[in-house]
């Protein structure tokens, strides 16, 4: 199928199947007139990649997934690098959520010493 296609049946765009295509988690070959052409089961594939993108990962951490990306990966058990893939992903989120509760308990203190409403 062509990029078109694939992103119409995944619900991406072309513009993030050649930049999964980039960091090497799909691949294609080229017709004739250069145009890329993937495999029926690609879409599999980048339904997977979107799916562990939704739940918070980075694409650098589903690279760690690439032996189960072409199935359901929420089937098996789970591996133990890709829980500690999850699991360091989830440290990182956490620290940014404290740093920006941090952040807003400041600037809401800030308005609250200048008298203005804070909600």
């Amino acid at each position: 199928m062509r990029i078109g296609e694939l992103a119409e049946a995944t619900g991406t765009t072309p513009r993030a199947l050649r930049h999964y295509e980039r960091q090497g988690l799909i691949t294609s070959t080229r017709t004739a007139n250069g145009y890329r052409d993937y495999d029926a089961g690609t879409a599999v594939r980048v339904r997977n990649i979107r799916r562990l993108l939704a739940a918070g990962l980075t694409l650098d951490d589903v690279l760690v997934f690439l032996p189960c990306l072409d199935g359901d990966v929420t089937a098996g058990p789970a591996s133990a690098t890709a829980l500690k893939v999850a699991r360091d992903r989830l440290a990182v989120l956490d620290a940014r959520i404290a740093a920006q509760t941090e952040l807003r308990n400041r600037l809401a203190a800030v308005l609250r010493e200048a008298g203005a409403e804070v909600s």
